[in-house]
Formats: structure tokens, sequence, C-alpha cells
């Protein structure tokens, strides 16, 4: 079998999928993000992400919450936008796949959405007396699979 670049193996006529590659997101932020919308149905996914992308809903910190003020029926939480619009991207394409299949995406579920790091891209910041300091922009790989729910 080729490798396609998916982690998880899925039947073709019940999911669709949807890989992102090298996007420029924060590789902790966007595991919290995947972590909170892993298991909801697509519908209710896209606003859930919405609603992070217009700051009305935070996205609980599991991981890494150290001096992270909480956030009202959540504990300590964030709104990470570009995280949250990263991976809304890679949702929107998996149900439009789904659609392009037949599939119903109103019917549909997030059955697999992992986050690997990406490569890093490398760059450094000017510092005084000739200096400088790594400043290298991390990148993350999105995989997303959704799946017909009975």
């Amino acid at each position: 079998m080729v490798n396609s670049g998916y982690t998880a193996v899925a039947d073709p006529d019940t999911t669709a999928k949807a890989l992102g590659k090298e996007m420029p997101v924060s590789p902790k932020f966007a595991r919290e993000v995947a972590g909170m919308i892993r298991g909801m149905k697509v519908e209710t996914a896209q606003k859930a992400l919405e609603e992070v992308i217009e700051k009305k809903r935070p996205v609980p910190l599991k991981r890494y919450n150290k001096r992270v003020s909480h956030k009202a029926g959540v504990g300590p939480g964030r709104y990470p936008v570009k995280a949250a619009k990263a991976i809304l991207g890679v949702l929107d394409s998996a149900a439009a796949n789904a659609e392009y299949k037949g599939l119903d995406v109103s019917n549909m579920a997030i059955a697999t959405i992992s986050v690997s790091r990406g490569q890093v891209i490398p760059g450094h910041m000017p510092r005084a007396h000739g200096r400088a300091t790594e400043w290298n922009q991390d990148t993350v790989n999105v995989e997303v699979i959704i799946q017909e729910v009975e």
C-alpha cells in the first residue's frame, strides 16, 4: 500500500478525509483545539471553531496551562484564533470532500483528528552587540477523518 500521508486507515465508502500540511500554527494550541472538537458532529465543530475565532468560546487548555487565567465554565483557557482558523479550513475541506462523494454531511462526526509537528522554518532575530537569537517558525500537519454516524 502506498503511504498517503494519513495515520489512520478509514473505509472510503463511509468516510471523507482532509490533510493540512505545513500550516504556520503553534503546535501546542493546534493540539488543544483538536482535542476540543474531537468526536463532535461536523456542523457543531464548525460552529464551535467559529465561536473561538470570534472570541466567544474559550478553548480549555489541558496541558500547557500554568499561569493561564480561568474562563467561565471552562477552567484555564484561551482563544487560539490562528489555530482555530487553520483547523476549520481542514474541517471544511473534509466536509466538501464528503459532499463530493455523495455523503450526508449533516449526519457525520469527526472520527479522527490528529495534529503532528511539521518542519521548522529556520529564522533569526538580530540582537545587541552583533549577536542573534533563533526565531524559528513552527509548522503543523493536521489530519481530519469524518465518518457517518448511525
